[in-house]
């Protein structure tokens, strides 16, 4: 069966889809033998998601530093808190890994941050960014990405929450986790899409002046 992709996604129609949220277990990070651990485990998996959380900024000159790493498999997410735990050896050699693909979405600005924290040579990461322009897509925001391929809305509600709270709430805890799990869905099925040729583009703008002129 043909899928159906836009070119641009109408954020309008966003809230109308079906809610998609991570269901799997969500393992929270509290120390460097829990972090030792879990990137044991990460390095065995065949393919990950990634994203990071920092606290919001709401005034001038105001600055954090990333304060969650969240890493997902297909059916368990590690929620990493660095402003507690720092970056360890383990999470460092995590980042550099150049075995396990890591999949993410502007990535640029999450190493940046990382950096921030400390020093690494960037392993093998991979931008979703890079590849939706492959499709024709030039929406680049997860909820949006995510939208168009599945028909499933991501909330955003938790992105402004503070991510430096002493405890995590469950709605920041899935929040979180979807975001990095969410992307490992979105590579896996815009490359079936190329590969098989699934598709079909729909042009919004040219759409829109087919029905403006009937």
């Amino acid at each position: 069966m043909t899928k159906i992709i836009y070119n641009k996604f109408d954020k309008k129609k966003i809230g109308e889809l079906p809610r998609v949220l991570f269901e799997g277990k969500i393992v929270v990070v509290l120390s460097v033998s829990e972090a030792d651990k879990a990137v044991k485990y990460l390095l065995s998996r065949d393919i990950l998601g990634i994203d990071t959380e920092t606290r919001p900024m709401f005034h001038k000159g105001e600055h954090h530093k990333v304060a969650l790493l969240q890493v997902s498999d297909h059916d368990t997410c590690f929620l990493f808190r660095l402003n507690r735990i720092g970056m360890p050896r383990s999470i460092i050699s995590f980042l550099e890994d150049t075995t396990v693909p890591k999949i993410g979405l502007s990535l640029n600005d999450d190493i940046l941050m990382l950096h921030q924290r400390a020093n690494f040579k960037k392993g093998n990461f991979i931008d979703l960014q890079d590849h939706v322009k492959e499709l024709g897509i030039e929406d680049l925001s997860l909820q949006k990405l995510y939208a168009n391929i599945f028909h499933q809305r991501i909330s955003k509600r938790e992105q402004l929450s503070n991510w430096e709270n002493d405890v995590l709430t469950e709605p920041q805890k899935r929040y979180a986790a979807t975001d990095a799990w969410a992307c490992i869905n979105l590579y896996e099925e815009m490359r079936r899409l190329k590969e098989s040729g699934g598709y079909e583009l729909v042009n919004t703008s040219e759409a829109q002046v087919k029905e403006v002129t009937k």
